[in-house]
């Protein structure tokens, strides 16, 4: 399988910048009598400014690589990907580390890449309607090619019940069985991750101001965790390289998954981040990338808010966008979804499987059950444009 070559340029020029951390005087020599702050200026040399190519060269003998992303952001993806068949086409036994799939679903994970299971039944599997819910279409290319290669796929996370636990009563509140999932060493020494974080904490609503604590050791146990999983996969497949794909939240600065892993496993790593929207500071990664923005095609929607059935058959409307195509094709509050074209519905996370692929303007039949005042649920199909 071929992708054309991306545009993502890895800004490695000259960079001069002032050797002292703060705000200093220009020297009086420069100005005469003037007296001015130094704006510390970054200057780069855009005649040094290089290629994908050029960077996987330069990455290919390291052990990790991480790859940060703003997670709705496709150019950020297809520039994973870019990584990932670089390395692959130059004979680099690959391993992809992924943040938004949960450890306890790596059985489903491994049964798709080998072939076992579908698509659809993969995204029931690993439940990554109701888990990460971005966009799948942003992450398929990575999974397809990883699938189509045979390439090994690692849930990295905690499992959510897990880190939603801590959020409400911290790690000291754990039991005996919850702790025994949870990283034995957990390092809380970083002073700058702690104000870094408090610094995003500071930004919730005041009513979580009490849980700060609780805050920070889920942002710890994501880190930690997500290190000794890769940390323990390194160990047990030493041929392999590691790609991880995460937020860069969790790489910039080394502070999140690149410090914690590499306390455990004496690795030779590198980290990549895009540079769009963030001060150049050399500091923050080993590689910049710049992408031109890429737009996913817009995905064609029923218009409908939708909440669980219960024990009910199918997912339950609740309301309806301001352009819906559903209501418009006559269905009501309260009709439970039961079927989308060839696609049974008994969720939300089936509805999403069903429209992956829909198109704006493209005409479903949409199966709906109804409630009647008297006798049986009333089962209707309906001819919906998605919007």
């Amino acid at each position: 399988m071929s992708y054309p070559r991306l545009l993502a340029f890895v800004a490695i020029g000259v960079l001069v910048f002032s050797a002292c951390a703060g705000p200093q005087q220009i020297p009086a020599s420069k100005l005469g009598s003037l007296q001015l702050p130094d704006p510390q200026t970054r200057v780069l040399d855009l005649d040094a400014l290089t290629d994908m190519d050029w960077l996987i060269d330069r990455i290919a003998d390291r052990r990790v690589i991480f790859i940060g992303e703003s997670h709705d952001r496709y150019e950020d993806h297809l520039n994973q990907l870019a990584v990932i068949a670089g390395l692959h086409a130059r004979g680099k036994p690959l391993a992809i580390g992924m943040e938004f799939f949960q450890q306890p679903f790596q059985g489903a994970i491994d049964a798709y890449i080998a072939g076992e299971i579908d698509e659809a039944e993969f995204l029931r599997r690993t439940q990554y309607f109701d888990r990460w819910r971005f966009d799948y279409r942003l992450y398929r290319p990575i999974l397809t090619f990883a699938r189509e290669q045979g390439i090994p796929v690692i849930a990295l996370n905690l499992e959510a019940e897990l880190t939603r636990r801590v959020g409400e009563v911290g790690i000291a509140g754990l039991s005996a069985e919850e702790r025994a999932r949870i990283p034995a060493e957990i390092d809380r020494g970083d002073a700058v991750y702690r104000e870094r974080l408090e610094a995003v904490f500071a930004m919730h609503p005041s009513e979580r101001r009490q849980d700060i604590e609780h805050f920070i050791e889920v942002q710890l146990l994501w880190d930690e965790g997500m290190a000794e999983r890769a940390a323990r996969y390194l160990e047990a497949n030493p041929r392999r390289t590691l790609v991880i794909l995460a937020g860069s939240g969790h790489i910039e600065y080394g502070q999140g998954i690149p410090n914690r892993l590499t306390r455990r496993a004496d690795v030779p790593t590198a980290t990549l981040l895009s540079g769009a929207q963030r001060p150049l500071d050399p500091t923050a990664a080993d590689y910049f990338l710049y992408p031109a923005e890429v737009r996913l095609p817009k995905s064609g929607l029923l218009g409908v808010m939708l909440e669980s059935a219960g024990d009910a058959e199918g997912a339950r409307v609740q309301g309806f966008g301001d352009s819906s195509g559903a209501k418009d094709a006559g269905m009501k509050e309260g009709d439970r979804i039961v079927r989308i074209g060839e696609q049974a519905v008994s969720n939300y996370a089936d509805v999403r499987i069903a429209l992956i692929d829909g198109k704006p303007g493209e005409i479903l039949p949409v199966e709906v059950m109804r409630k009647r005042k008297r006798g049986a649920d009333e089962r209707l199909t309906l001819q919906v444009e998605l919007r």
